[in-house]
């Protein structure tokens, strides 16, 4: 392996991201990126376009042997009998799909029906909620769906240039956030996707091919001169993440993008009936507990926006403010919420003072709120059993110095930071050079320094904000 080097492709929300490592070291050789449009409803073939702008700009795949794609879960991308999107995807943020969660949940016996089936309970992010939201409100798409891929899939199946649907390929991480597969038994449950679908031949929809973490998925498109590639199986971003880190069991991820995730590796599956934590399979074999908020560094965004400041800025105006805000509490379900499972609420401000009101404690309250949530997620995955050990601190909102030092104080327990990286495009990298190796174990790469930030804890900001945060209106 030694000289070969090795792609690994982040499809997120917002962008297209792509590394080149030394498949031995994983020493970073180029990298590309290029934007996707907003929203939540996506033609794929955007990620498409995108990909193809981020290698150009990484120099090309040429002279690389191996790529993977790491990809924002959930997304529905529905395919007709010739392999044509039938309709702009649903992205994992798009919460159009609550009313169909919630009836799903209901038909199944409850939510403990479900996470004992999948291991979730049913939330608007989820594939098969938009399934049904599809046979309910556009039942013509629907009934022409002949296979159903998540983006990751899709572009690794764009990238070997095959035609026939049933080349498509995928892994246990990604199929693990559709709502309809088993990840404790590493199996689909097709009765699920029959009851999504409204369909009584769902056994004739094609799934891609769950692959384990170091098989190939086929080889590069040969027509456009991509034949020398082998393709990994590829991931979900979260499990990426994961695996681009080296994390294992009693490491704990606290990643800070468009959502904010707190993973865990774990050795055995879990069952949350509350629905709180997803029982999702990781990119190596072993389980991903997770809890999700759909608000990240966006609360910052906002935030920043509102006070005419940017991130560095916001940053500053938040470290000159008091643990506790001045009495503040931003409640920042801002885009609705996954965990808890209010999709159509509204944030809120609350604890409001002539006193208190100054730019600093805004600023302080976005960055404690936004912690307290992930903070909420944690103890979720701690009271299953989970291991935690040590927790990293990841993402894109994690490069706020605020962030980073309010997050020990919020947590009660230090954090580890390391270098910013990206970290879903480095785990793919890692996931094709395990392709080539075909060893047991992935290659041990060290591509990156941490920090260690330690701060007093703030005991008293966590449960303020617990009595606050269902004090939420829901939108009109």
């Amino acid at each position: 392996m030694s000289d070969q080097l090795v792609a690994g492709i982040d499809s997120s929300t917002q962008s297209c991201k792509v590394v080149v490592r030394d498949a031995e070291t994983g020493a970073l050789r180029r990298f590309g990126q290029a934007p996707h449009p907003d929203g939540t409803e996506v033609d794929p073939a955007a990620w498409w376009d995108a990909l193809q702008a981020a290698v150009a700009a990484a120099g090309g795949l040429d002279d690389v042997a191996a790529v993977s794609v790491g990809g924002q879960q959930h997304g529905m991308v529905a395919l007709d009998a010739d392999g044509e999107v039938i309709r702009p995807a649903l992205l994992w943020n798009d919460t159009r799909s609550a009313d169909a969660a919630e009836d799903l949940i209901a038909e199944l016996g409850g939510p403990g029906a479900w996470s004992g089936a999948t291991g979730s309970v049913l939330v608007a992010s989820l594939t098969v909620t938009k399934l049904r939201w599809l046979a309910d409100h556009e039942p013509e798409h629907a009934a022409r769906v002949s296979a159903v891929a998540l983006p990751h899939d899709w572009l690794t199946w764009k990238l070997s240039g095959a035609q026939a649907l049933d080349t498509l390929a995928t892994d246990r991480s990604d199929a693990s956030g559709t709502g309809y597969f088993d990840a404790a038994a590493g199996e689909y449950r097709r009765e699920l996707l029959a009851m999504a679908l409204r369909r009584d031949d769902a056994d004739d929809v094609v799934l891609p091919r769950v692959l384990g973490p170091n098989q190939t998925a086929g080889i590069g498109d040969v027509s456009a001169g991509l034949g020398h590639l082998a393709l990994g199986p590829g991931a979900g971003d979260n499990a990426s993440a994961a695996l681009g880190l080296g994390m294992r069991r009693g490491d704990v991820a606290i990643s800070i993008g468009t959502s904010g995730v707190v993973s865990a590796v774990a050795p055995e599956p879990v069952d949350d009936p509350s629905g709180t934590v997803n029982g999702f399979a990781d990119a190596t074999g072993a389980f991903l507990p997770l809890a999700v908020t759909l608000n990240g560094s966006r609360v910052l965004d906002a935030t920043a926006t509102l006070l005419g400041v940017d991130h560095a800025g916001l940053a500053e105006l938040a470290l000159a403010g008091a643990p506790g805000a001045g009495g503040l509490t931003l409640v920042p379900y801002l885009e609705g919420e996954r965990t808890p499972n209010l999709p159509r609420a509204t944030g809120s401000l609350l604890g409001l003072s002539v006193a208190g009101m100054t730019r600093e404690n805004l600023a302080r309250a976005a960055v404690e709120g936004l912690l307290c949530g992930q903070a909420d997620g944690l103890a979720a995955v701690e009271a299953l059993g989970v291991p935690v050990e040590r927790i990293q601190l990841i993402g894109g909102g994690a490069r706020s110095t605020a962030v980073q030092q309010v997050a020990p104080a919020i947590l009660g327990r230090p954090v580890h930071v390391p270098d910013p990286g990206e970290y879903v495009a480095d785990g793919a990298a890692r996931q094709a050079a395990w392709v080539l190796a075909a060893t047991d174990e992935p290659p041990t790469w060290q591509t990156s320094r941490v920090r260690t930030v330690e701060a007093e804890a703030t005991p008293e900001v966590r449960e303020r904000y617990a009595s606050r945060r269902e004090l939420v209106a829901e939108r009109d």
